[in-house]
């Protein structure tokens, strides 16, 4: 099934490829438009809705003599983000901070725990994490094990109490910044579960209680928002599995129905694949529009100082540097979704093959940079004949490989000062292409 991302990209392609912006062809974007939200599970009505406003804004009378692509790009961006959402809100927390997270079975509490335990301590937060989920089977075992990999301190128990739990690490919790605790889920919104997030909730009181929803159930979303405001005070939401479900864009509308906050979305299964959720930052990304400004966010968050010096150096740009930029940027995530944050780069039909042998390539390149002596990185114009074959048998990287590594460190060197956009303009129209 088509995504929301493939379905908008395929839409604003015919934007731009169209000769002539007509009636007939407004009509056929329009209804290409319709297909692509209700396919995301978008509600029925809200498509209507939107489809209508675009329609009536695009045929205005006094909008003849202007741009028409850039005037429809423009209301459709403006419409999807009425659907979405239109403001974005940041979860302040402060030292002593107590974040609860609560939702069904199998909707990721567990994982997102950690992973916003690891978000904020990147932000100079002392966190911890505590388990009081006493149902499901290895869920302490879980919790600790990501916690423990990403240096985050676990407080768990094999006690049957969440209460009790709570109790006897109290003092504890009390010397970290902020603690996020994992509570239990069920199958299903029972008296139970209720019961047990009540008394959870009356006894620790804490600062915030964030309902985390998984987007795959599209319009459902909805409903577990409003099913769970009625047994507790939610402060706002997670979206998980953001990155893998056609059905994101009706999730997120079915929150904004619900007037549920959506703080955070998950975008992967990595520690760092969670971001801040800002609706016209990430409908631009949708639209191949890019996000610079959630680019550097997640190189500030995902990567230590050492590595963000990598990426961002002032200093001799060596083959060294462009070893730890090749590292750090592995670190980041896949170049496929790395490309999303990239103005234009992200609406190119790259197939996925040739990023694939990109990914494979920056591999082969790291083991031949590993092979080769301190000399030869800090001083890659002295890498000829012999020391090639001998990088070459040494990584098991072919001489040919390793001569494009050399091509592209070159070119790499003249970007060596940190990103910007205006730089990646310029290494952009390298390529031919124009922002």
């Amino acid at each position: 099934m088509m995504g929301l991302k493939e379905g908008l990209k395929a839409i604003f392609n015919r934007i731009k490829n169209a000769v002539f912006l007509d009636k007939a062809e407004l009509d056929g974007i329009i209804k290409e438009l319709e297909k692509t939200m209700l396919a995301s599970d978008v509600d029925v009505s809200l498509v209507m809705n939107l489809s209508q406003e675009i329609k009536r804004r695009a045929l205005r009378e006094d909008l003849k003599t202007l741009e028409k692509k850039e005037l429809l790009t423009k209301f459709i961006y403006d419409e999807i983000i009425k659907i979405l959402g239109e403001k974005n809100y940041e979860l302040k927390l402060e030292k002593g901070s107590k974040v609860l997270l609560i939702g069904l079975y199998g909707c990721g509490k567990t994982t997102t725990t950690v992973k916003l335990a690891n978000f904020y301590s990147k932000q100079g937060f002392k966190t911890c994490v505590v388990g009081l989920d006493v149902h499901r089977p290895a869920a302490q075992e879980q919790l600790e094990q990501l916690a423990r990999k990403n240096n985050i301190k676990a407080f768990v128990s094999k006690e049957s109490d969440p209460i009790k739990i709570w109790k006897n690490y109290e003092n504890e919790i009390k010397k970290f910044d902020i603690a996020f605790i994992d509570s239990a889920g069920r199958d299903a919104l029972d008296e139970n579960l209720i019961k047990e997030i009540k008394n959870i909730y009356n006894f620790i009181l804490p600062t915030y209680v964030l309902l985390i929803i998984p987007a795959d159930i599209g319009q459902i979303a909805k409903k577990q928002a409003e099913f769970f405001s009625k047994a507790i005070k939610i402060d706002g939401i997670v979206l998980t599995r953001m990155d893998g479900t056609a059905k994101a864009g009706g999730a997120l509308a079915s929150c904004k129905q619900a007037n549920a906050k959506v703080y955070f979305i998950g975008v992967g299964e990595k520690i760092n694949d969670i971001e801040r959720f800002d609706p016209k930052q990430y409908v631009s990304r949708l639209l191949g529009l890019g996000d610079l400004q959630s680019l550097l966010e997640k190189i500030r968050i995902t990567l230590g100082e050492k590595e963000k010096k990598a990426i961002v150096s002032e200093d001799k740009f060596t083959l060294l540097n462009f070893y730890e930029q090749i590292c750090a940027m592995q670190k980041l995530g896949s170049f496929k979704k790395l490309l999303d944050f990239i103005p234009g780069l992200s609406n190119m039909n790259i197939p996925s093959g040739l990023i694939d042998i990109q990914e494979k390539k920056l591999k082969q390149w790291k083991a031949a940079i590993d092979s080769m002596t301190k000399l030869e990185r800090e001083s890659p114009e002295i890498i000829t004949g012999s020391r090639l074959s001998r990088i070459s048998k040494g990584s098991h990287v072919p001489i040919s490989e390793i001569k494009e590594l050399l091509r592209q460190y070159k070119l790499v060197k003249e970007f060596s000062t940190g990103i910007s956009e205006k730089k990646i303009s310029k290494l952009a129209k390298r390529f031919g292409l124009n922002f």
